[in-house]
């Protein structure tokens, strides 16, 4: 008979304190796993889908979030298997899987052959960190959106989302994005130069933990790319970001992004790993 203690489950609050200390192993490429956790307490009703994890004789040894998109965490070559079994029997079908390359490749390979090609794999994404000031001047042009200025903010975002994804936010559920977008204003976690009412540059916080936090949208706008503005603006990012959210900044991005590498790079992030998404 299966041993009921090893195997996949949804968790739930009680499995909160393994939660935490699993993810308490690497906290900067778990950052999103944690946050997911702290606002929702691994409650279903308010996750939006399911936080998988896997047992090994009653210990939980890896994590997957599962909603909208697919992240599994601490999740060695059987774990992945095993969620994505969990996946392809579940019926559901995320818009994309994303989170440390192993995993995410290892859980395509079952998943690629049920669900179809991919609308876009990212199969090597440097994961980076800074957790100290940057070495760079900081922009004193960079600070906090205010929720007047959403209706400025929110075109750089549309536009960034479809340089980046490949598809248009407003095209279908548009309300959603824009809601995400105030929301992040709302928290604080926005941060922009504006200059007569126009976005020079953007980025925002996705996801924050005590440890760490992760950077998202970050866009520079067309006609500035090149002039060394990114820069600056990160290194003031960094610098608020650390301040009053997390001591450790994360982000990940395309591994053919060279002139984005080169920036992130000279503003202060290192390697901290490979990430994968496969957006579909």
């Amino acid at each position: 008979m299966l041993d009921t203690r090893t195997g996949v489950r949804a968790l739930s609050p009680a499995d909160l304190p393994a939660f935490r200390e699993l993810l308490a192993r690497d906290p900067l490429t778990n950052v999103f796993l944690q946050y997911r956790a702290d606002t929702t307490r691994l409650e279903p009703r308010w996750m939006g889908g399911q936080m998988l994890g896997r047992f090994t004789d009653g210990v939980l040894t890896s994590v997957c979030h599962c909603g909208a998109n697919v992240v599994p965490g601490e999740a060695d070559r059987t774990a992945a298997e095993a969620f994505a079994d969990r996946l392809v029997r579940s019926g559901v079908r995320p818009s994309s899987i994303a989170g440390p390359r192993d995993a995410v490749l290892t859980m395509w390979e079952r998943l690629g052959p049920v669900w179809g090609p991919a609308r876009s794999p990212r199969l090597a994404q440097p994961f980076l960190v800074i957790d100290h000031e940057s070495p760079l001047t900081p922009d004193p042009r960079v600070r906090r959106v205010v929720m007047d200025e959403l209706d400025v903010l929110y075109p750089a975002c549309v536009q960034m989302f479809a340089e980046e994804v490949g598809v248009d936010p407003e095209a279908s559920h548009g309300h959603m994005y824009r809601a995400r977008v105030a929301q992040l204003v709302t928290q604080g976690w926005a941060f922009a130069i504006i200059e007569d009412d126009e976005v020079l540059f953007k980025a925002e916080v996705g996801a924050a933990s005590t440890a760490a936090c992760q950077l998202q949208g970050v866009w520079v706008r067309p006609d500035l790319r090149g002039t060394g503005v990114a820069a600056g603006a990160l290194a003031s990012v960094v610098r608020l970001v650390r301040r009053d959210i997390a001591a450790a900044v994360t982000l990940y991005v395309n591994d053919h992004n060279l002139p984005a590498r080169r920036t992130y790079a000279r503003a202060g992030f290192r390697d901290h790993g490979t990430f994968a998404s496969i957006l579909l």
